[in-house]
């Protein structure tokens, strides 16, 4: 209990603090939220009038108390730019940015650990070099140039798929999942091969350590050997890159749907920086943070669970 109260107030005070920067940073920078609503014609009257509509006329700490407090309610206020309640945007948006994300998690997971279980178990041989190879060659490539490739080959040339002709989940689910392959791939490959190398190092280092020889003295075979003891051990840093790497996935989203023109959070955002839509670009970056914090959290539970040492 004295652990999940601890996680609980840093939760807290880590979206309070994100929750503060983001509104700082739309009251520093320079740029008007009316402005741009009306225009570089409007007159001085029509964009103090809509400042005033828009609350912007406020002192910040004003604006961001009243900000907050609506938040806590699950009210983050109007778009600026559509008109319309931003949890409801949100709402609309984020299950495909969490279903790319996922789906992206899932590709790189069953395909990342039966090979860096492969590479680890055959350290040396031929086959575990040309994955190295792969592996360098992979991570080197920008997650953007290889949605562009993915785009040429499997859209424009063998017309697996038709690029910019998205589908949402509420049209078509199955027709919305198979397009979202195709970025989910550009996503999860480098994430692949970072996953490969972390198992196959992690694995190879803990097969080294006393307590495996002496499974090995007692007559217990390889296999048994390997998935009893040491890939439990070898999981505990494996875990904690994951989930890394499932928040990076989710901020991976935003660029990798420009690619595909997928309308999730990613479109979302940027569309509402450029237009100052400040209540969408607020609540969505809180939201992010809110996701990236409870993932880490997840495999800190994970981790004290799989290694009891950890708990003491």
């Amino acid at each position: 209990m004295r652990y999940a109260g601890k996680k609980l107030i840093s939760v807290l005070a880590t979206l309070l603090i994100v929750s503060f920067l983001v509104f700082l940073a739309f009251a520093v920078i320079p740029g008007d939220a009316a402005v741009s609503k009306l225009g570089t014609q409007a007159t001085p009257e029509r964009i103090a009038a809509l400042r005033a509509e828009m609350g912007l006329d406020r002192p910040f700490f004003v604006r961001y108390g009243n900000w907050l407090l609506s938040a806590l309610k699950g009210d983050f206020g109007k778009s600026y730019s559509y008109g319309e309640s931003v949890s409801a945007l949100i709402g609309q948006k984020l299950p495909i940015t969490l279903a790319l994300s996922v789906l992206s998690f899932l590709i790189m997971i069953v395909c990342a650990i039966p090979l860096g279980i492969y590479t680890a178990k055959h350290e040396g041989g031929a086959l575990d070099r040309i994955i190295m190879v792969v592996n360098q060659v992979v991570m080197a490539v920008p997650p953007f140039f290889s949605g562009i490739m993915i785009t040429y080959v499997f859209g424009l040339l063998l017309k697996w798929f038709q690029p910019g002709s998205f589908v949402s989940y509420t049209v078509n689910l199955g027709r919305f999942l198979h397009y979202l392959l195709f970025p989910a791939v550009a996503i999860a490959l480098p994430k692949i091969a970072m996953t490969v190398k972390l198992l196959r190092s992690s694995l190879i280092q803990e097969a080294k350590k006393d307590y495996v020889r002496t499974a090995y003295s007692k007559g217990n075979r390889t296999n048994g050997v390997l998935y009893r003891h040491v890939l439990k051990n070898a999981m505990i840093p494996v875990i904690t890159f994951l989930a890394m790497t499932f928040t990076d996935m989710i901020a991976g989203s935003v660029i990798m749907e420009q690619v595909f023109s997928v309308a999730g959070i990613g479109r979302l955002l940027i569309s509402s920086i450029s237009s100052r839509d400040y209540p969408v670009v607020e609540a969505v970056i809180v939201l992010l943070a809110l996701i990236v914090v409870l993932v880490n959290l997840a495999a800190d539970v994970l981790c004290r669970a799989l290694d009891p040492r950890i708990r003491h």
